[in-house]
């Protein structure tokens, strides 16, 4: 490239987003990787790759191109640095655009000062060391209600709590749980929250009346030996202990489950998922 093509480059405006199949792409958008037939060798190694747009450029004559970096790319950093191997550009014709993976919040609740009320913090503990997605979000929120109620307004698909929770079973057992809870409004009083314990449904109900929640709400519980009674104490009791590893267990099979339910969906116009989105009323 000489360097009247260079300026040509330089003068050419960003592009903040183009059209493909009557989607509106960006960066950071996923899109699955279709080169063209007849094209570059190592373009046509890439086929049905998912990959996420870096950036979108022209080149002289005002051409765009999307500058994407492979999803699942162990070197993906050096792809967003620019460097040549782990970044690709291909043409908007030689992209779908596909929706992104759900986002997924595991909120640990509970008081460790109060015996088994301390489930929650304690498979939030052990699980903080799990390798999952980026998409997928594991915190420990102990006894801050306000904190979860804001949490809750963020753009999650869905919010899995963990908690003990008394249901009249065996000390250990554990449950899961989609509680049904009614809606609040800003016109309501909101919950009072106790500052030595979180109620879930309390909770909810709050960020309601704050504004949307728009997450699905999941709830793995265990059936509480004791709460500690009147003084408290630390320490899960036996049963519920021995409960942890089964609850971890349940939250890696749940959230498999909801990441495979929501796998990156083609939105072309075209595409078998989209009409059988519209079929259903499901999706625009």
């Amino acid at each position: 490239m000489n360097d009247w093509e260079w300026q040509l480059l330089e003068e050419n405006a960003p592009v903040a987003s183009v059209e493909v199949a009557g989607v509106n792409l960006k960066k950071s958008d996923l899109v699955r990787l279709r080169p063209r037939a007849g094209g570059d060798i190592f373009d046509l190694a890439l086929a049905g790759q998912i990959a996420v747009i870096e950036s979108i450029e022209q080149d002289y004559e005002g051409k765009v191109h999307l500058a994407v970096v492979l999803e699942n790319d162990p070197g993906r950093d050096l792809g967003v640095l620019r460097q040549p191997g782990h970044r690709f550009f291909f043409t908007p014709e030689e992209v779908e655009p596909l929706a992104p993976p759900p986002k997924i919040l595991i909120a640990g609740i509970g008081n460790i000062f109060l015996g088994d009320d301390g489930f929650g913090v304690e498979v939030i503990r052990r699980l903080s060391s799990h390798e999952f997605p980026k998409n997928v979000n594991v915190k420990d929120f102990g006894i801050r209600g306000y904190d979860l109620a804001y949490a809750l307004l963020d753009a999650t698909d869905f919010t899995i709590l963990v908690d003990a929770a008394p249901r009249g079973g065996v000390p250990g057992t554990v449950y899961l749980i989609e509680p049904q809870i009614a809606d609040g409004s800003p016109e309501q009083p909101q919950p009072a929250l106790d500052a030595h314990a979180m109620n879930p449904v309390s909770v909810v109900q709050l960020a309601r009346t704050m504004g949307p929640v728009r997450s699905r709400i999941l709830l793995v519980a265990c059936e509480p030996a004791s709460l500690g009674g009147e003084e408290g104490h630390m320490g899960l009791s036996g049963p519920v202990a021995a409960a942890v590893d089964e609850a971890i267990g349940m939250i890696n099979k749940l959230v498999a489950k909801l990441l495979a339910d929501g796998r990156p969906v083609d939105l072309s116009r075209n595409s078998p998922e989209r009409n059988k989105s519209n079929a259903n009323g499901d999706q625009q």
